[in-house]
């Protein structure tokens, strides 16, 4: 590692808004500095829920301008949700703006799809979690309503990918979001001509697989000219966010398990290989590609949305109340009183989250939560049973016991879910650090340009740049008791 100054300039998109930082190495430690801010809006027109595309290309050049304008980078990366992409004719302009992951399109295509390919054998091909939302059902919505859409199409991206061509014209699939996808081949880690073939996908527009860390190409002279810069490189980072926050988790412990916190909560482990048989099906585990070669075994749970989207109800009835007023609301109120299932199917649209939730306790003969500050309650509890039972998930599968979860980003600024997941698991917790995502975006663009060695090095330094906190189980026997009450709810 030099110990001379070296900036590089992350990206870092979310369901909600998107950053830029000025990622700096220093005396072995990354500092951060965020230089731009932008929301992150879906747009509906007509039926169709899309990602305002070209505006998030504009927020990006945006960023470069403030970047510049702080000292400079000599490397650029983007993470981004996984699944959603972007689709280029033979011209490489875009077809349209990307389809929102959210859109009611995939209702109905997984029973489709299982017509054509059993869903035991799709599992033990690709490894993935069974979603709505993954690219194999949104594609094949595409293959019986809108065939003439991939007839134009020459190549599809992945939304980071895609930004990366914008900013480079090189088109490639980076390797940790090509696997969100479930259209790659686990074991031989590229695409599925088996899936391509059953499903009448074209192959031809699936771009080569690079790893993680790839150096994809440099800005190019158009956008250098637009923007006033000079050349930078465009690093392919571990671009789907849940792998760039793996990166970050400070340890050097081999065997991790992992909660990163966001709109979405993924609850992981990092392993050497995919574990894929009759168990992780049956628990509908996903196994997802890693920085590094590694395989992140995970599951999706529904996360920060629940609180966000009730928020939002709320500010639509009058009350507006910080995170932090709802979160001292919730520990005012008597816990374990009602549970949901946060995975059910009726919390996944956007729309009135609270009256969901009270409908679903009377439906399952629960207390009905009726205060702002018992829907909160409902909200976190729940979410810290759903962990306990995807960690017992996981061990099944893994065969092993995890003594430590580590608590990664903006979700980790709730201490009452960081302690109610300590409680519910019976398991130490360590929360840090709250900005993993852009971490390890930054940490992967060192390692691209020879900053810094590798995944065990990076790890030490940004533990040496972050403070994290720990969080004892409490009320054994309480957690468990509601964990049977819990159980009875999930579908």
């Amino acid at each position: 590692m030099s110990n001379e100054k070296k900036q590089v300039l992350a990206f870092d998109f979310g369901a909600s808004s998107g950053r830029a930082i000025i990622g700096t190495l220093e005396d072995g430690k990354i500092k951060m500095e965020e230089v731009h801010r932008f929301s992150n809006d879906p747009v509906i027109i007509g039926k169709t829920m899309y990602w305002d595309t070209l505006r998030q290309f504009f927020e990006i050049k945006q960023g470069i301008i403030k970047a510049k304008q702080k000292g400079g980078f000599e490397s650029i990366g983007i993470d981004t949700w996984g699944v959603d992409f972007g689709l280029l004719d033979d011209q490489g302009v875009l077809l349209e703006s990307a389809v929102h992951y959210r859109d009611d399109r995939t209702l109905g295509m997984q029973e489709e799809v299982f017509k054509e390919i059993p869903k035991e054998e799709l599992y033990k091909l690709t490894g993935n979690q069974f979603e709505n939302f993954n690219t194999i059902f949104q594609l094949y919505s595409i293959v019986k309503n809108r065939p003439w859409l991939l007839e134009r199409a020459d190549k599809l991206l992945l939304t980071p990918d895609l930004f990366n061509y914008f900013l480079t014209g090189e088109k490639k699939a980076e390797y940790t979001m090509a696997t969100t996808t479930q259209l790659m081949d686990a074991a031989n880690k590229v695409w599925s001509d088996k899936i391509m073939d059953a499903l009448q996908i074209p192959k031809n527009i699936f771009p080569e697989i690079v790893p993680s860390g790839t150096v994809v190409g440099q800005l190019s002279d158009q956008i250098c000219d637009e923007l006033g810069i000079a050349p930078a490189k465009v690093v392919a980072v571990a671009s789907h966010d849940t792998q760039s926050a793996v990166v970050s988790v400070p340890t050097q412990a081999d065997d991790l398990m992992i909660i990163s916190c966001g709109t979405w909560r993924l609850f992981c482990t990092e392993l050497k290989a995919p574990v894929i048989g009759e168990k992780s099906l049956k628990c509908n585990v996903s196994n997802e590609g890693g920085y590094g070669d590694t395989t992140t075994l995970l599951k999706n749970i529904i996360g920060l949305w629940l609180a966000q989207e009730s928020r939002r109800q709320w500010i639509r009835e009058g009350q507006e109340f910080s995170f932090g007023e709802l979160e001292q609301m919730a520990q005012k109120v008597e816990p374990f009183q009602s549970f949901i299932d946060p995975d059910s199917p009726e919390f996944v649209p956007a729309g009135n989250i609270p009256e969901r939730i009270r409908e679903f306790c009377r439906k399952t003969g629960q207390k009905v939560p009726e205060t702002i500050g018992e829907i909160m309650c409902c909200i976190n509890q729940s979410l810290a049973m759903k962990y306990r039972y995807a960690l017992e998930q996981i061990e099944e599968c893994t065969g092993k016991h995890y003594d430590t979860i580590h608590m990664i980003g903006g979700g980790i600024q709730s201490k009452l879910l960081c302690q109610m997941t300590a409680g519910a698991s019976g398991r130490k917790v360590i929360a840090g650090p709250i900005e993993a995502t852009a971490l390890g975006n930054i940490a992967v663009q060192f390692m691209a340009l020879g900053e810094i060695k590798d995944m065990k090095e990076a790890r030490a330094i940004i533990a040496n740049s972050e403070t994290t906190y720990e969080y004892l189980p409490q009320d054994a026997e309480k957690w468990d008791a509601a964990y049977e009450k819990f159980k009875t709810f999930i579908q």
